[in-house]
């Protein structure tokens, strides 16, 4: 059963086109209302209110699928390695995001509620000292000190606003970011550089870095799916990217495509199930794995797992400098080389230097 919002946002069909155009009343008005409430917060009608301690923002202008949860993760353990205590506040929705935070970043205190203020003083009472607003770019009436937008150099360029598309903002509003953290998983790097539109930015690759079971946790190496078939099923803003991220290392790659935050049932199981009978590999997310682990009978053969790997390609002196002015410290200076690389799934979640 395809993705309705895959098939809605994406589709080239008539009846996809129906679709978006009876939306349009819908998505004017709601353009129309985010830019009035931008203008009241840059005027003045609106307040942002700050939370106990520095405050970095970690969002972006459309729905899913650009990198923020790992982005943020990394964040989270650059202000750990820098003597902070980190918090990540999220929207409190019941999604997947905060255990896999928990996995990637045991370091720092995880905390769901719609309100960021709530939230940030829980979080505070914990130990927290500096606060991560996972997704948070729309967030205005919570005041920030760093606000990042990832821009996604692998998804489309921007289109149809809410509902008829997966758009929340328009270009335009890349103005009001700090730093645009472009992130790249299969498209080229000129692609990337092309997406900053002269505006300040980092540039992120986000490899898949391990491969390991779902339950037994036994590695496999990536150069293992060489020239095999490979049944790529993800409940993920951006499929399309994890499965050419596969074909990369060789991979001839079906997808199986769930929709974002997925909740996982025996009928999903046994769907995963039958469509790797006839190929050699079942590959999942980090994201997905969290859910399908304690459901995924003993006897079946497992997926494997992989994790990615955040690798700052340009403009990592630039990030670490802006963070360093957040947190207050020093300059950070790298035991070796000049990129930071994060992991996002255990064993090991990880921050290490590595040579470019």
């Amino acid at each position: 059963m395809p993705r309705l919002d895959r098939w809605l946002w994406h589709g080239t069909g008539v009846g996809s086109r129906v679709a978006r155009v009876a939306l349009l009343p819908a998505a004017v008005t709601f353009r129309a209302a985010s830019r009035l409430r931008s203008a009241a917060y840059d005027g003045g009608l609106l307040r942002s209110h700050r939370l106990p301690g520095p405050t970095i923002s970690v969002g972006n202008l459309s729905v899913g699928g650009t990198g923020k949860t790992p982005v943020t993760g990394w964040i989270a353990h650059y202000c750990s390695a820098r003597g902070h205590r980190p918090a990540v506040l999220l929207r409190g929705y019941g999604r997947d995001e905060a255990p896999v935070h928990r996995l990637a970043t045991p370091e720092a205190i995880v905390v769901e509620h719609p309100d960021r203020r709530i939230a940030a003083a829980r979080a505070a009472r914990e130990g927290a000292t500096v606060f991560l607003l996972d997704d948070g770019f729309q967030r205005r009436d919570v005041a920030r000190d760093l606000d990042l937008v990832l821009w996604s150099a692998d998804a489309d360029r921007p289109g149809w606003p809410l509902p008829a598309g997966p758009w929340r903002e328009g270009r335009n509003a890349l103005a009001r970011a700090s730093l645009v953290v472009i992130t790249r998983k299969a498209a080229e790097p000129g692609d990337a550089r092309r997406a900053a539109a002269g505006r300040p930015y980092a540039i992120a690759r986000l490899d898949l870095a391990t491969l390991a079971g779902l339950r037994t946790g036994s590695p496999l190496p990536m150069a293992a799916l060489r020239g095999r078939s490979v049944v790529a099923s993800a409940g993920v803003g951006d499929p399309r990217s994890f499965a050419a991220q596969l074909r990369a290392l060789g991979a001839t790659v079906r997808r199986l495509d769930w929709p974002d935050h997925h909740r996982y049932r025996p009928r999903d199981l046994a769907r995963i199930r039958a469509a790797g009978a006839g190929a050699d590999h079942v590959i999942v997310t980090t994201k997905d794995a969290l859910k399908l682990r304690p459901l995924w009978p003993r006897e079946w053969a497992e997926p494997e797992v992989a994790s990615l790997e955040v690798t700052w390609e340009t403009g990592a002196t630039t990030l670490t400098a802006a963070l360093d002015r957040v947190l207050g410290t020093s300059p950070a200076a790298p035991r070796t080389g000049r990129h930071l690389t994060y992991r996002d799934a255990a064993p090991p979640a990880c921050v290490v230097w590595t040579t470019p």
